[in-house]
């Protein structure tokens, strides 16, 4: 559709430079009126893989089109999705098998380049009508950042500008391995202080580092900071991590007097140990579905039953988040969790546990408007075996869980580490 307008279109989004949690607005004037666009979002991701997402919109009778108001009747979302540019973002056509996109150098933006085209075919082919660089960050300027290496303490540690002390972080990934910080770097840009903390490389499962100390001494790394308040930390975990928190907050003897609050995403009962030793160790069945990916959750449904197995989850003695997806593919969650609850009930604890559960959302619940993965590649630590990894979900539900899990992991960690204290850093 030829564009004959003597007035140059006008794409505005706002604001341009923001944190990965933050809306923008996308605003296009000066169109013809009831004409048939394409708004794409593009990003060359740290490995080289072009990642986009895209609306096709008709202009209204002013000539404009507002990605914040308007449907969307075609592409990698449809409906109103003010957001949808960001969150269904996949690889473009003709890319690798199996990708995920995590921020590696946080100390820079995510770059994505908004653009608006004639038509709804073939846009590719097009030059864009009008482009706007937009600046996601995941570190809010004054966030000092930190390589860390201390007390065999391997990780990163992310402090908020201002004079302190601030509550305390410890914040832990799954079972991928290796060090990801941006999800520490984003705690910290809401005012605590934040160590990522890398337990294991990828390849390295028998590593002293999955030892209990270890995490007992990172945890202290926080707590003895100088910046951080001794009596308000917690800890938020992933997958593996979240088994990790919950093992250290009933077994660990150092926290009589500083009991911290916990967010597990996907939470288990079932002990470190013999998580590591199921999913790392190829004598145990794995399932496939038919496109051969991976599925853990009925190899590790079982364990539920054995409770020489599982953690002590009567000894809690702190608030706990858990947030799980009802489609995670990868992990029991809801099956989990309903064991915790179970096992507090009996005991007169139930009140300590807060849980969130998602309809038709995967395993992999992230920062808002990251995109949804429902397979990507993973490396098996026992073999380093490359497969595919099923970790569920559907894109619009699990984009929406992902939003509204982080408005309670913030509104939790606000309430237990704040408390009345308002000074809170928004930065």
């Amino acid at each position: 559709m030829p564009l004959q307008r003597s007035v140059a279109p006008i794409l505005c989004v706002q604001p341009s430079r923001a944190l990965v949690d933050e809306k923008f607005t996308v605003l296009v004037k000066n169109l013809p009126p009831g004409g048939p666009f394409t708004v794409r979002s593009l990003h060359l991701s740290e490995d080289n893989d072009y990642w986009e997402a895209y609306g096709h919109y008709v202009s209204n009778h002013q000539g404009e089109l507002s990605v914040w108001d308007d449907l969307s009747f075609g592409g990698t979302y449809t409906g109103r999705e003010p957001m949808g540019l960001l969150s269904s973002m996949r690889p473009i056509p003709g890319s690798r098998p199996g990708l995920r996109l995590r921020k590696k150098d946080v100390t820079t933006p995510m770059l994505v380049t908004i653009s608006v085209y004639c038509g709804h075919e073939d846009y590719r082919d097009q030059t864009p009508l009008a482009s706007v660089l937009t600046e996601r960050w995941h570190m809010a300027p004054g966030v000092q950042r930190f390589p860390l290496q201390e007390n065999t303490v391997r990780g990163t540690l992310f402090i908020p500008p201002g004079p302190g002390p601030f509550p305390g972080i410890l914040d832990m990934w799954g079972g991928g391995g290796g060090l990801l910080e941006y999800r520490a770097a984003l705690l910290a840009s809401h005012g605590y202080v934040c160590l990522a903390l890398e337990y294991f490389k990828p390849g390295e499962m028998t590593s002293a580092n999955q030892e209990f100390s270890y995490f007992e001494t990172a945890f202290n790394v926080i707590k003895d900071h100088p910046q951080v308040k001794t009596d308000r930390v917690g800890i938020l975990g992933l997958s593996l991590g979240s088994a990790v928190t919950l093992n250290l907050a009933t077994e660990s003897k150092r926290y009589a007097c500083i009991p911290p609050p916990l967010s597990a995403f996907g939470s288990t009962p079932i002990g470190c140990y013999w998580f590591l030793l199921v999913v790392f160790d190829p004598r145990f069945p794995v399932k496939h579905d038919e496109n051969n990916c991976e599925i853990w959750r009925e190899m590790i449904l079982p364990l539920l039953k054995d409770s020489s197995r599982k953690v002590k989850v009567e000894k809690l003695r702190c608030p706990m988040l858990c947030i799980s997806g009802c489609d995670d593919q990868n992990w029991p969650a809801v099956e989990s969790v309903d064991d915790v609850m179970e096992t507090l009930r009996a005991v007169g604890k139930d009140h300590l546990l807060t849980r969130a559960d998602y309809p038709d959302a995967g395993h992999l619940i992230e920062p808002p408007f990251t995109p949804h993965f429902r397979a990507t590649n993973f490396i098996r630590g026992s073999t380093m075996e490359k497969v595919v990894m099923l970790w569920g979900g559907q894109t619009k539900p699990h984009s929406e869980a992902q939003e509204d899990s982080w408005r309670k992991i913030l509104s939790f960690l606000q309430h237990n580490l704040y408390g009345n204290d308002h000074a809170r850093s928004r930065l």
